[in-house]
């Protein structure tokens, strides 16, 4: 097999529709788009548009808002940091954080921190570095003979 003799298998690319290129084609005159009206047009965006009755969105009532200071946890569940010190992803003798966590793969990425809850058991000692956890998972912890910092949260940015 030479460089120059390398082609998609066949059938795994579409020629495209050459629009508008006569009456032949089974696409021309019109190109597909029916006759007249605005959509017949360029440049046409309608979405949402409900002929003139008043839109759905319109229609039913809104409810609440969404607080934009709001904290974005990441939930860790205490079953879930056992199975990784179980699987040698995590060390039990050094200190668990969010960083050690993402490097175990357990999180993705920390973004406003990592919430720590009760689901699961814990069989030894750890010592825990996070932004938050449940007072049951609190309680798991020190069970186990283990201990849990709980980091301040992010200082809002006071308004003048």
């Amino acid at each position: 097999m030479k460089l120059n003799e390398i082609r998609d298998n066949e059938g795994a690319t579409h020629s495209r529709k050459r629009l508008g290129r006569g009456i032949g084609s089974g696409s021309g005159k019109t190109a597909g788009r029916g006759v007249k009206g605005q959509k017949a047009r360029s440049g046409v965006a309608i979405n949402g548009f409900e002929g003139g009755q008043m839109p759905i969105y319109r229609r039913l009532p809104k409810r609440g808002f969404n607080n934009i200071f709001r904290s974005d946890f990441v939930v860790v569940s205490l079953g879930r940091i056992q199975t990784a010190i179980d699987a040698k992803k995590l060390d039990a003798t050094a200190t668990i954080d969010a960083a050690a966590l993402k490097a175990a793969g357990i999180i993705r990425r920390a973004r406003d921190g990592v919430r720590v809850l009760s689901d699961g058991e814990l069989t030894g000692k750890v010592t825990i570095e996070v932004a938050g956890a449940s007072q049951s998972a609190v309680e798991k912890i020190e069970k186990a003979g283990g201990s849990i910092k709980l980091l301040s949260a992010k200082p809002v940015a006071a308004s003048e």
